[in-house]
């Protein structure tokens, strides 16, 4: 009885299970075991997956989509072709010919089978698609399904061959169905597992399975970026997700021809998911204080000073974009700009390249001789040479009478200086020689120029001399570009604009000979014989286009270059320099007396309150005859304010004026005063004492009464007073007028932001001039605060900034984490006495003004908030407070040693990873939150510098001798070495060859010198020129 139930005689019968002896001997995979009873389409759906697991190189030859037409038209065809089939010994003689002859005879018939078998394939289809998806979570490669295939698989293939009485067609179909089922039967394998058994594998199955058959590539293919993000980015909390937006479509309004996030990543070495965020936060007007702090997960961690480099490129690429579409407006409007002059300007990846495509084309030079050459119409004699030289003849050319063209010579010296232009403006020439001359060794040499000579020789000229006599050093200097230091480059450069050296790049003669065999042989070779004379004008062009084009080409470049490296780095030094100068740790609590030293004009003293109020001011003479009276002076002003700390600037007399407190201190000339002093730098304090913030401030001192008090403030609190004076006056780097002003400045404001942010101002009692400093503000800004301040009295929490005129929700946003509202006992009082009436006011103020204003400040609270006074962002203070809820704690207890130590048994306890995702944050806001909470009132970032030295006693110059140890304090730091005060009123210098990676701590080795102002150091003295003042010095190590 076949598998519809039809007897069939007993011949039949045994021919039939002949036939199924022989195929099972053929499959050596399946296996005589029965699971259950199917229907005949069941087991005929299993049994290519069987096959499947061993015959994976079956020809798929056939669209997919007839795969499951042909099973369904086979499956009711298998009722009455047994008979037809007891000739199919041939079978294994299956031809492409035969196979769909006899398929097409039996397609008739196909309709004749009951339609039973539709009605229970139509509900199977819709269960099929979603068990598909539970494969795609569970982790197994197709190989291993296919193993696993070969028992569970063989069982469905003996049931499908002892239903199915075999035929010709059927075999057709299966092997059809082969080709197809094979990607999807580790699927089925998975899914039939998941549901438990083998029931969910019917053969309407198929056809499902067959259109889904990509899914699982496709998800492959989106896991992949995920996988490049995790070894892109080492912060789990980054946002590689928006690496797939191109740099072109961010900057597509450059309209250049090359990706803009990726030129960015390729000169700043960082990711370009990276690039792309900072990119959009400065995009957003973000601030650099406030990216570090705030959004740490998208910087991928990153300090003020890299996300500073990364502005710095990304502004010189905006510039090269704008410069690019001038030029080519410019170009437009003379008719001038051609397409591939067009591409050619939109290529240009730096200035120098622009520079060079642009500089025949600019207004107000003359032509270049290439130009003058083609007004003539020789650039299709030029193009003649080197596209088919066989048919030139320069002799047509010639044009008597006509200037230019009225000799041979003529013509050839225009065809020469056409082809001298082409190639020295081809991108592979350009970059073949700088490949040479990368591989060579390029000197930079400087000499005494003929004008400092003829000024040296005159009478009369005696100043240039020692002008000269500076630059010894580099009156006959060669060194390799690759080797040359950074302050010589400056120091040359310096030199050359005063006109007392002459500088020259010297390229070996290698390059040119190597340069010229490859143009002839290789890029510029003309096509076909030319003839000799043609050759001749083609070396002639080449060697034109080295000397006159790309050798000075190259000069400059390696000029520009390495002008551009010594001002990086002279920036980054001042920078780190202001850096440690701005955050060294504040001396509170005093009462300071500041002495600004003179001998004719007298000492200038300004005695200081512990809040650095002006107590007391005066001019003493302690270099005269009356040093004894001066002195009695002294003690009396010292006894009265109860002072016992003295600062003096180190100006002129500052040697002296030391000598004489120090003779005091040692008489014990103050007692009961314990007395010490300080040396501390003047450096801008003249300079500020007649500014128009130092009028403002104090508009009744003298102006020489003025340094003094700078000076004492210095010392209180250096951040704030050092902010007034401009950071090029602070005596700190070296040839800052010898590099971009406009960097400079740019830099050095950068990080007086970021030290006045990262430090905090209170907003009640800070001044002005320190609050325009402040990330978000500006000076219109810090004057609205202050109006504000005086109008309503002091701010009660931070949500009252936004009633500030001027003050936007960006702005706030920017400045909010980095002010800071302390509870003081007068701001309480005033609270509970007047802030009603205060609150009244600026309700009331705005009202008269706009009924905008009136809903704003009617929903900003007037009560304090202690959070405020902390480094939390008010965008965090929602998760701040359920953290605290979370560890068991308030807000009263903030800085408390409870809070603390239930914040950190919370953390060791369940981790900081999982505390974040529990409050839905990043562990970088969370670890800040943390930070915020648990610090001391009045915490100072600043408190773990270094302070000022105070000392009692002196020792001279004269009384140092080579090998002696002393401690000191770092002055400055320069690209050539660090000088360091020890104390004998000479600095000594460390040159740089002695500041070794040995001899630093770990956490320093990474910078370029390592050193930096307020640092103490060990230092050895190795000689000592008393004739000009000069002491060298040997680091031994750095002292924490």
């Amino acid at each position: 009885m076949d598998s519809c139930g039809t007897k069939l005689p007993g011949r039949s019968r045994g021919w039939a299970r002949g036939i199924l002896q022989r195929r099972m001997q053929r499959r050596t995979r399946t296996v005589k075991v029965y699971t259950e009873k199917t229907t005949d389409g069941d087991s005929d759906e299993f049994s290519p997956h069987t096959q499947s697991a061993s015959e994976d190189e079956i020809e798929e030859w056939q669209p997919e989509s007839k795969a499951p037409k042909r099973q369904q038209k086979a499956q009711p065809s298998e009722k009455k072709p047994v008979v037809k089939r007891q000739a199919k010994p041939k079978e294994p003689k299956e031809s492409k010919p035969k196979a769909p002859r006899k398929p097409v005879e039996r397609k008739p018939r196909a309709p004749r089978a009951p339609k039973a078998p539709k009605p229970l394939k139509a509900p199977k289809p819709p269960k099929e698609p979603k068990p598909p998806k539970v494969p795609r979570a569970t982790k197994g490669g197709k190989k291993q399904q296919a193993l696993l295939e070969e028992g569970a698989g063989g069982v469905n293939q003996t049931n499908s061959i002892c239903d199915a009485a075999e035929s010709q067609q059927s075999a057709r179909v299966k092997k059809e169905r082969l080709s197809f089922i094979v990607p999807d039967g580790s699927c089925n394998n998975n899914m039939s597992r998941a549901g438990g058994g083998w029931s969910e594998g019917p053969s309407s199955s198929h056809q499902p399975y067959g259109g889904k058959k990509e899914e699982p590539e496709e998800d492959f293919a989106f896991d992949e970026p995920s996988l490049k993000r995790q070894k892109t980015s080492s912060a789990p909390q980054g946002r590689p997700t928006r690496l797939p937006t191109s740099g072109r479509a961010f900057g597509e309004d450059l309209n250049m021809n090359w990706d803009l996030i990726q030129l960015l990543s390729e000169r700043t070495g960082v990711d370009q998911w990276v690039c792309l965020n900072i990119s959009q936060l400065f995009k957003e007007e973000n601030t650099i204080p406030f990216i570090v702090r705030y959004r740490k997960e998208m910087i991928n961690h990153m300090d003020a000073d890299a996300v500073r480099d990364v502005q710095l490129v990304l502004e010189e690429i905006y510039a090269l974009a704008k410069k690019t579409q001038t030029i080519s407006q410019t170009l437009k409007k003379e008719g001038v700009l051609t397409a591939e002059l067009e591409q050619a300007l939109r290529n240009c990846r730096t200035a120098d390249e622009l520079d060079h495509v642009y500089a025949p084309y600019k207004k107000g030079s003359k032509l270049s001789k290439a130009c003058r050459a083609r007004q003539l119409g020789l650039e299709s004699a030029a193009q003649a040479l080197l596209q088919s030289p066989y048919t030139l003849d320069l002799r047509a050319w010639v044009k008597p009478g006509s200037e230019g063209l009225s000799t041979l010579e003529e013509v050839s010296t225009g065809v020469v200086q056409i082809l001298a232009d082409i190639i020295a403006k081809d991108g592979e020439t350009l970059t073949h020689i700088r490949s040479l001359c990368d591989k060579s060794m390029v000197m930079l040499q400087s000499s005494v120029s003929r004008t400092a000579l003829k000024e040296q020789q005159k009478e009369g000229h005696q100043g240039k001399p020692k002008d000269i006599d500076k630059f010894h050093l580099y009156c006959d200097f060669t060194c390799n570009v690759q080797h040359i230091q950074h302050h010589q480059t400056l120091a040359i450069n310096r030199g050359e604009n005063l006109k007392i050296l002459t500088v020259k790049v010297n390229i070996p003669d290698r390059v040119k000979s190597d340069f010229c065999r490859w143009c002839l042989n290789v890029r510029w070779r003309p096509k076909g014989y030319p003839r000799e004379e043609l050759m001749k004008i083609l070396r002639d062009a080449v060697e034109d286009s080295y000397k006159r084009l790309l050798l000075p080409l190259l000069s400059r470049s390696y000029r520009a270059k390495l002008t551009g490296s010594a001002e990086k780095e002279s920036i980054a030094m001042f920078v780190r320099n202001l850096r440690q100068r701005l955050l060294v740790c504040p001396v509170r609590g005093r009462v300071i007396m500041g002495v600004d030293p003179g001998f004719r004009h007298g000492c200038k003293l300004a005695v200081l309150s512990p809040t650095s109020q002006i107590l007391f001011t005066d001019v003493v003479y302690l270099h005269g005859s009356g040093g004894n009276r001066e002195a009695d002076k002294l003690r009396h002003l010292m006894i009265r304010y109860s002072c016992n700390t003295v600062v003096i600037g180190n100006g002129t007399a500052c040697r002296e004026t030391e000598a004489f407190f120090a003779d005091l201190i040692s008489r014990r000339f103050f007692q009961p005063l314990d007395v010490s002093y300080c040396i501390t730098s003047e450096a801008g304090a003249s300079i500020y004492s007649v500014s128009p913030a130092a009028v403002k401030e104090m508009p009744d001192l003298d102006p020489n009464l003025r340094s003094a008090v700078s000076i004492g403030r210095r010392v209180q609190d250096p951040l704030a007073e050092l902010v007034k004076i401009d950071p090029k006056h602070i005596g700190i780097g070296t040839y800052q007028h010898d590099v971009s002003q406009s960097s400079l400045k740019a830099a050095l404001d950068g990080v007086v932001q970021e030290c006045v942010s990262f430090v905090g101002v209170d907003i009640n009692i800070c001044s002005e001039t320190l609050m325009r400093h402040v990330a978000g503000l500006n000076t219109g800004r810090a004057k609205s605060i202050a109006e504000w301040r005086e109008t309503n009295g002091p701010f009660m929490n931070r949500d009252q900034l936004r009633l500030v005129k001027g003050l936007g929700p960006k702005s706030y946003q920017q400045c909010a984490g980095f002010i800071r509202i302390n509870p003081l006992d007068h701001l309480n009082n005033h609270s509970d006495a007047a802030g009603g009436n205060s609150a009244q006011a600026a309700q009331e103020k705005p009202a008269a003004k706009g009924k905008g204003k009136t809903k704003a400040s009617a929903a900003v609270p007037t009560l304090p908030n202690p959070l405020d006074q902390t480094c939390i962002h008010p965008e965090s203070y929602a998760v701040a407070r359920s953290f605290l809820s979370l560890v068991g704690g308030s807000v009263d207890q903030m800085g408390r040693p409870e809070l603390r130590q239930c914040v950190e048994a919370s953390v060791k306890c369940q981790g900081l990873e999982a505390l974040a995702e529990t409050l839905n944050t990043t562990p970088d806001t969370l670890q800040l939150i943390i930070d915020g909470l648990t610090q001391p009132p009045g915490f100072d970032i600043r408190q773990d510098f270094e302070k000022a030295d105070f000392k009692r006693g002196i020792v001279s110059m004269s009384d140092l001798r080579e090998g002696v140890v002393l401690t000191g304090r770092v002055e400055n730091a320069t690209l050539f070495g660090a000088f360091v005060d020890i104390g004998v009123g000479r600095n000594g210098l460390i040159h740089k060859k002695y500041i070794t990676p040995d001899k630093l701590p770990a956490d320093q080795r990474r910078r370029s010198l390592a050193l930096g102002p307020g640092e103490k150091v060990e230092v050895r003295v190795l000689n000592v020129d008393h004739q000009r003042g000069r002491i060298g010095l040997d680091l031994i190590r750095v002292l924490r």
